[in-house]
């Protein structure tokens, strides 16, 4: 059992020792280093005597066996004096040799770092001669390699260049599209403001100007009454002025006579778009005169009056709210201010000159303050209405001027005046193109003409 033990434990020594000293073998460098493991095994067997010393023989089992053994302890514990200094002596011999041991492993592991040192400077030694001998392809490999590197840049700094002046040229290309794009939003966006500018500059000035003419004309009237009263001697309450009766309806189919002589529907709602605007937002508007409901088609929610029940019944079968009334009669039996607006399209003309006034004094008086009214009538200006178009309606009683009808609509208080000159007389009688223009525009021009304005 006890040699067991010591064969681990020598064997524990050896690999601890073998740990230690592994450059035991010749060097990585070519150079023979001295092999330490003889004395490595020499000293191993030194410490197993060592260790051995004082131990008994073992023998086999019995009783002279264990008198045997009990006399061989008894005689090394006698003798322990004796050999006391000899195994301190062995294990000073044993220790040196460990010493030297340790001492020749160093030595090894100088020589083989000073080997591998002298095997690297031979290396370098050897590239030297190496870079010396192949210096001259070197460099020219090199130069050549620099050459080859230096094209490849160069092209790559013109790809790179071509490219910058590419994406130059798109940006300068796209900032002078944003630039113009800009440019035209701004002209668009100060026309928009210039145009709002001048409709509310036009919106002041013609409420300033009806405003005016409103003033100018309450002035008038006050100054008008004023002298009335100064003349009179005594005041008086004047009758009511009777009202002439109406002319006698014609003894033919005037629908068939409109139809062929004024124009289809179609013609008739054509020329009276331009009136359309004027009467947009307003509600409560009648129509003097509406004949066949042109105008009350193109007005939703207008009402219409005619002396013929032909064309009443006409309009009434279109689903549009009209009644055979006379004008006289039906504008005396409406309160005053009670309507937004009046047209009268091709009638005064049938009212004789007596009783115009009459009919503009009933309209104005029916209007609200600010109300729309739009009337229309052959324009005797026009010298082709009396050659082919203003007689040929029996009923017709005279032209009316436009001046005498603003001066009619500006008595009874209605301002804002404006004229529209429509149906051009070239368009129906095309050898006036043949006359100079400015006296075709006097002499030749719009058949019919149109006054609006609004009351005061």
């Amino acid at each position: 059992m006890e040699s067991a033990e010591l064969a681990a434990l020598l064997n524990e020594v050896r690999d601890r020792v073998r740990a230690r000293h592994p450059e035991t073998g010749a060097g990585d460098a070519g150079i023979a280093l001295p092999d330490l493991m003889p004395l490595v095994h020499a000293r191993d067997s030194a410490l197993g005597k060592v260790a051995a010393i004082g131990t008994v023989n073992p023998r086999p089992g019995g009783l002279v066996n264990t008198l045997v053994q009990t006399w061989k302890k008894f005689v090394a514990r006698a003798l322990d004096w004796h050999v006391r200094e000899q195994v301190e002596f062995n294990r000073k011999a044993v220790a040196c040799i460990d010493a030297a041991v340790d001492a020749l492993g160093d030595a090894n592991r100088a020589l083989a770092a000073m080997a591998a040192r002298l095997a690297a400077q031979e290396a370098i030694g050897r590239e030297m001669t190496d870079m010396r001998d192949h210096w001259s392809d070197w460099r020219a490999e090199w130069e050549r390699t620099l050459a080859q590197n230096e094209v490849q840049f160069l092209r790559s700094v013109a790809d790179l260049q071509a490219g910058f002046q590419h994406r130059t040229d798109l940006m300068d290309a796209n900032y002078r599209d944003l630039i113009r794009a800009q440019h035209q939003d701004f002209e668009a966006a100060l026309e928009r403001f210039a145009n709002d500018v001048q409709k509310r500059l036009w919106a002041d000035m013609e409420r300033i100007r009806l405003d005016y003419e409103r003033l100018i004309h309450s002035e008038l009237r006050v100054v008008r009454q004023r002298a009335q009263l100064a003349a009179a001697a005594a005041p008086a309450i004047s009758a009511p002025v009777a009202l002439p009766a109406p002319p006698a309806s014609p003894e033919f189919d005037y629908t068939r006579f409109a139809e062929r002589f004024r124009g289809t529907e179609e013609y008739v709602k054509a020329s009276q778009k331009i009136y359309l605007p004027f009467f947009a937002g307003l509600e409560n508007v009648l129509d003097i005169g509406c004949g066949r409901g042109e105008f009350l088609e193109s007005v939703p929610g207008a009402k219409g009056i005619d002396l013929s029940e032909e064309s009443i019944a006409l309009c009434r079968k279109k689903g549009l709210n009209a009644e055979a009334a006379d004008l006289f009669v039906y504008l005396e039996n409406l309160p005053e201010a009670s309507l937004d607006g009046i047209f009268c399209s091709q009638v005064v003309e049938h009212i004789a000159p007596d009783r115009l006034p009459a009919m503009i004094r009933l309209c104005a008086s029916r209007l609200r303050r600010g109300g729309a009214i739009a009337i229309e009538t052959p324009n005797p200006e026009c010298l082709a209405i009396f050659a082919t178009h203003f007689y040929l309606d029996p009923t017709h009683h005279r032209p009316v001027p436009h001046p005498l009808l603003a001066f009619y609509l500006e008595e009874f208080g209605i301002g804002l005046l404006q004229v529209h000159r429509i149906s051009p007389a070239v368009d129906s009688m095309p050898s006036l193109q043949s006359l100079p223009g400015e006296f075709r525009e006097a002499f030749f021009g719009g058949l019919d003409y149109g006054i609006t304005g609004k009351k005061l």
